[in-house]
């Protein structure tokens, strides 16, 4: 018990030098003393965040005829074909949110359809995301839109369009005051 005690105050004791000799080793800059100034280029190809209103949504658009083929190379692998997809990954469906055992997809849980946007451009597809250019995002969008019978086929998504779209369960979460 004792060596076993004695081992790990050892290990412990080499972590920390070995975490104090790697810190000495970093240039020091900057108003907190660690790393280097981020470039205003950088904070602009983060700030890539969508909101419920639209805000945020970039120049571009696209509709679900564009979006199928795109579909079908990025996202079908993943998300099925039919964004039927399994568990974790479903896109399309769900039904009714009042059962023991809810399905939450994009068409019966997202509130709005500006979040799919959000996601797909931060997102996917999950082996490089931030790759799709805005249209195909956009075209992405509304084929996962028209898949769940929200949009029409040839309908187009853009930055004034996306956000007048009505999801099934936009009035199916209550705001709280913060």
């Amino acid at each position: 018990m004792v060596a076993n005690r004695c081992i790990y105050l050892s290990l412990l004791v080499a972590w920390i030098g070995i975490l104090l000799g790697c810190t000495s080793s970093y240039q020091v800059s900057g108003p907190v003393g660690l790393g280097k100034p981020i470039s205003e280029n950088q904070i602009r190809a983060w700030n890539i965040d969508v909101g419920p209103s639209g805000l945020g949504l970039p120049p571009g658009s696209g509709t679900a005829i564009a979006g199928e083929k795109l579909y079908q190379q990025q996202c079908a692998s993943c998300h099925g074909d039919q964004g039927q997809g399994g568990p974790a990954n479903r896109l399309v469906g769900g039904g009714s949110l009042n059962t023991n055992n809810p399905i939450k997809t994009v068409g019966s849980f997202w509130p709005y359809s500006t979040t799919i946007f959000d996601y797909v451009k931060r997102a996917m597809p999950h082996q490089a995301p931030q790759s799709l250019t805005d249209d195909q995002v956009y075209a992405a969008t509304a084929y996962i839109l028209f898949l769940n019978k929200i949009i029409t086929k040839d309908q187009v998504m853009d930055a004034k369009t996306l956000p007048l779209v009505k999801m099934p369960n936009r009035d199916g979460f209550i705001s709280v005051e913060r």
